[in-house]
């Protein structure tokens, strides 16, 4: 009966569920409550099920479901409340990914964490991308591999039991008592883990962060498949995409914009590709340098979903440590990797640098001739033998059209390769799917990253391919008009707000080609001590969003996404994107972006009525 319920309620919300369910990729601030990301959506879901109210005007009053559609998104958290209903299950202990790899990686990554083993059961064949060998040498994982017969008992085991399924029916799960975890394989469609028993419920915020960082969840369009294939009783047919061409024509453009001179490499999100990038990174040190220490110097207040990982990473082997690399505001990127790196070199270390050029949120451009001084310069050990040299991982998504990596561009003669969100620019919010490309000097450490990020099946969806197919060829103009109108506002803030600061690139980094649409704004503040100060400054921040959202709703967001088709996104970053930082390196600035399509003047207008009101 409660079966036939909840089906009956699930094909009326698919039927009528808000658009932007299937094709947002950010979450909005204003219906989002970090702290209770996890439960909130779906408790007020269920009171919808209870109520039998699937209108899509109270599906649109829902609360923002986790956090971008890595962590997760309405769809997967339906389905996930779903299958665990089906099974008597509390909706947290089910978990969907895009991958069919992380999931166990997941588990694995706590075992190692807690000195616990792990027995991996399978019947059938094991996902395609599974590499036992370099899961256990790269990543440092402990675990026992068994293949059972269709008839074979599960046996107990002193440690973690997961058992890897590919029923293709969505939502049957073997409830055995010695299994743990549990893994539903779908192919291209993803996967869902189900936690079972009450010791094993600390591995749920665990599971889920490792979805937050290494990889997404089930996509959005997945998971429809997925529910649809739910509610007609029905097994998983993913749809059959011929994704060839879309692929072409995105490895093309790719080439074309970055005039990079290697094949580039597309993975499910902006993290999903930096984690590829940083276990082929790996991989490649404990190859060519043996036993010696990995050093990946990261700067503090960066993007916290690359500063969060890349402790993540380094929490799990003993030889890789991050290295605090300071980089805007008081201090100088160029100076500070200079410092870093003769001190790395010293200790005979590896040494990976990953930056953001321009920074975030202070928008930056280091010195790009000194920058690769600093890079090609030769080290010596305290030895006194040649240092090896760097690696620069550069993060450019503020500024995805600048050519860093061609022949004879600036970083062509020293080791570095370049990434980007798809989230932004690439696919103007359409999709989350992210890039890399190297330089000639980087084409064998490249073929390393191809290889992890087809372990971890974090390649980019076929879907997403098509998507970035149809976005990508507009970009660069796309974000020439977008700087023009950011250029605008900035000016306009300048005249109407002479006492704020803004972080904005000056008209000579332009010309040389960094047009990004996103500036910083540090308002004016006032009152007697620093505390005070800084609490009117903040409840000035939210003040300003909070008018631009209210009346400009149709274009102004409260958002932390850029590089979007239309209208205009506000954040802070120290509350959305530098949420994993630690508290000191936090920004509490309002950070703007805007688009090539938005109605400017009357941002304008908006604005200076802020101004009057302050």
């Amino acid at each position: 009966m409660q079966d036939t319920q909840m089906v009956n309620y699930i094909k009326e919300v698919l039927k009528n569920m808000p658009s932007d369910w299937l094709n947002l990729t950010t979450h909005r601030l204003d219906i989002y409550v970090e702290s209770l990301a996890k439960t909130q959506f779906l408790d007020q879901f269920e009171d919808l099920f209870k109520a039998n109210n699937a209108e899509t005007a109270a599906l649109k009053k829902l609360p923002t479901a986790y956090d971008y559609i890595r962590l997760g998104h309405p769809l997967s958290s339906i389905l996930e409340w779903a299958i665990a209903k089906m099974n008597n299950l509390k909706p947290e202990n089910v978990i969907s990914f895009a991958s069919n790899t992380v999931p166990i990686l997941a588990i694995l990554r706590k075992n190692l964490l807690d000195k616990k083993n792990t027995q991996i059961l399978y019947t059938g064949a094991l996902p395609p991308a599974f590499d036992a060998e370099l899961i256990r040498n790269v990543y440092g994982y402990h675990f026992e591999l068994k293949q059972l017969d269709a008839n074979t008992a599960i046996p107990a085991f002193e440690g973690s039991t997961i058992l890897l399924s590919q029923d293709a029916k969505i939502g049957t799960l073997d409830l055995n008592p010695n299994i743990d975890f549990y893994i539903n394989l779908y192919g291209s469609l993803g996967s869902v883990l189900t936690v079972y028993g009450e010791k094993n419920d600390s591995y749920i915020s665990e599971i889920q962060h490792v979805r937050r960082r290494e990889t997404i969840a089930m996509t959005p369009a997945n998971c429809l498949v997925a529910l649809k294939a739910l509610v007609e009783h029905k097994d998983i047919a993913p749809a059959k995409r011929d994704v060839a061409e879309a692929k072409k024509s995105v490895l093309t453009s790719i080439q074309k914009i970055t005039g990079s001179p290697t094949t580039p490499l597309v993975a499910s999100s902006g993290l999903s590709m930096q984690y590829a990038i940083m276990m082929g990174l790996i991989h490649d040190a404990q190859e060519n340098h043996k036993e010696k220490a990995i050093k990946f110097l990261v700067p503090p207040n960066c993007y916290g979903g690359t500063n969060d990982q890349a402790r993540r990473v380094a929490a799990c082997l003993d030889n890789v440590e991050i290295v605090d690399l300071p980089v805007d505001g008081d201090n100088d990127m160029v100076q500070s990797i200079d410092t870093v790196l003769n001190k790395v070199a010293a200790e005979d270390a590896v040494p990976y640098i990953i930056a953001e050029i321009p920074t975030n949120p202070r928008v930056e451009v280091p010195n790009l001739q000194q920058l690769k001084a600093v890079l090609s310069k030769e080290r010596k050990t305290a030895a006194g033998d040649t240092a090896i040299d760097p690696v620069f991982i550069l993060d450019q998504t503020f500024c995805p059209n600048y050519q860093f990596l061609g022949e004879g561009e600036i970083l062509s003669t020293v080791r570095a390769v370049s990434y980007a969100s798809g989230s932004k620019f690439p696919s103007g919010g359409k999709c989350t799917a992210g890039y890399v490309v190297g330089n000639t000097k980087t084409s064998d450490l490249m073929e390393k990253i191809a290889l992890h990020l087809t372990l971890c099946d974090n390649e980019a969806t076929a879907l997403q391919y098509e998507i970035l197919a149809e976005q990508l060829p507009s970009m660069n103009q796309r974000i020439i008009d977008a700087y023009e109108n950011t250029q605008e506002f900035v000016n306009f803030i300048k005249e109407t707000l002479p006492g704020a600061k803004i972080n904005f690139v000056s008209d000579e980094l332009a010309a040389q080609g960094f047009t990004p649409s996103v500036f910083s704004l540090d308002l004016p503040t006032k009152g007697k001590t620093d505390e005070e100060r800084e609490a009117y400054k903040r409840a000035l921040n939210l003040k300003l969003i909070n008018l631009m959202i209210t009346e400009i709703p149709k274009e102004s967001k409260f958002c932390v996404s850029y590089g979007q088709l239309k209208g205009c996104y506000w954040t802070i970053p120290a509350t959305s994107t530098q949420g994993t930082t630690k508290e000191g390196d936090k920004d509490y600035i309002v950070r703007a972006s805007l688009s090539g399509n938005m109605d400017l003047e009357r941002h304008k207008k908006v604005f200076l009525k802020f101004v009057d009101n302050i």
